[in-house]
């Protein structure tokens, strides 16, 4: 029997990645382009359509390309299209699942990445067998996919979803979307790090972190100094978990979520993230699901997460 493969393709704003993954989620293929090299998107598209036909070439020729997944920043999944990406270099709507299309005769699905990172989570990873869950995306920003009956939720223009975009404060931080208080300006590596930021300067409390130039502080560096017992880094880390906590009790309200499931960098510092986050939901969440709802950890393997949720795109066409 032929051996079936997706093509999973993970744009992000410095480089772009392709995986070639069996049903298994094994990578028998990678490859990487550099996205921000391409002023224009057709030129991009160019470049990432023939790494795709060197991969196709050096796979056994016996295996069938089912289709190409693709997870993008404001990926519009009903559309095809990137829709006014802030980290890209093309401006406006970008037709860029069309465009792909146009050089391969086979199905091209894509959404946004935490969309994508749902989906691989649902087909290879710690939501294998759930229907309803939440991925929760804690990277620079924070991004969110929500499962429904076994189904990403899109709504009507295919953006529904965006729980970074919630308000925490409405007078509160400046996010790049031009709002204030956005969840991801509070809960993000780079929520925390402004949290940190904050904190330092409205307190004398004694701290490592104060020897380091703001420009140089980052979420690794504060989770260092929590893990050494440093008292304001471990401090950030409460407050990001209540913030976190109380939106994550909100969100089991729309859904009812077997598993809330965290990845990305922010939520390697484990010990700091988990128990408090989970025990700050409980604090807030609606009687009626009380301990219902588990907060758990990405199963992807980390180096290949991000082309096995746009691989998974195309396995999940058959559900």
């Amino acid at each position: 029997m032929n051996k079936e493969i997706a093509i999973g393709i993970d744009i992000g704003g410095t480089n772009t990645v392709i995986g070639f993954a069996d049903e298994a989620g094994n990578i028998i293929f990678r490859d990487s382009i550099r996205t921000d090299e391409y002023a224009e998107a057709d030129k991009f598209v160019k470049e990432l359509s023939d790494h795709i036909s060197i991969g196709i070439q050096s796979i056994d020729p016996d295996c069938i390309i089912k289709g190409i997944g693709i997870g993008a920043p404001n990926g519009n999944f009903y559309k095809g299209t990137i829709e006014f990406a802030p980290n890209l270099r093309w401006t406006g709507i970008i037709p860029l699942a069309d465009m792909v299309k146009s050089y391969f005769n086979i199905p091209v699905i894509l959404t946004n990445d935490a969309n994508a990172a749902a989906s691989g989570e649902m087909i290879y990873g710690a939501a294998r067998g759930m229907k309803d869950f939440i991925v929760i995306t804690l990277g620079t920003g924070l991004g969110s996919g929500i499962v429904v009956n076994g189904k990403i939720v899109y709504g009507h223009d295919g953006f529904a979803g965006e729980l970074g975009h919630t308000i925490v404060d409405s007078h509160g931080r400046l996010c790049g979307c031009g709002r204030q208080g956005c969840l991801e300006t509070y809960v993000s590596a780079t929520g925390i790090t402004r949290t940190v930021i904050q904190f330092l300067e409205e307190s004398e409390t004694v701290s490592s972190l104060r020897g380091i130039p703001t420009k140089e502080l980052t979420s690794k560096k504060i989770y260092d100094a929590a893990k050494e017992g440093d008292q304001l880094a471990v401090d950030a880390f409460d407050f990001t978990c209540q913030i976190l906590g109380l939106k994550l009790a909100d969100s089991v309200a729309y859904t009812s979520p077997q598993a809330i499931i965290l990845f990305g960098g922010l939520a390697k510092a484990a010990e700091f993230i988990f128990e408090p986050t989970k025990r700050y939901m409980e604090e807030s969440m609606l009687k009626i699901y009380s301990n219902k709802v588990q907060i758990i950890p990405s199963q992807l393997p980390e180096s290949d997460a991000a082309v096995l949720g746009a691989a998974s795109l195309i396995w999940d066409l058959d559900n």
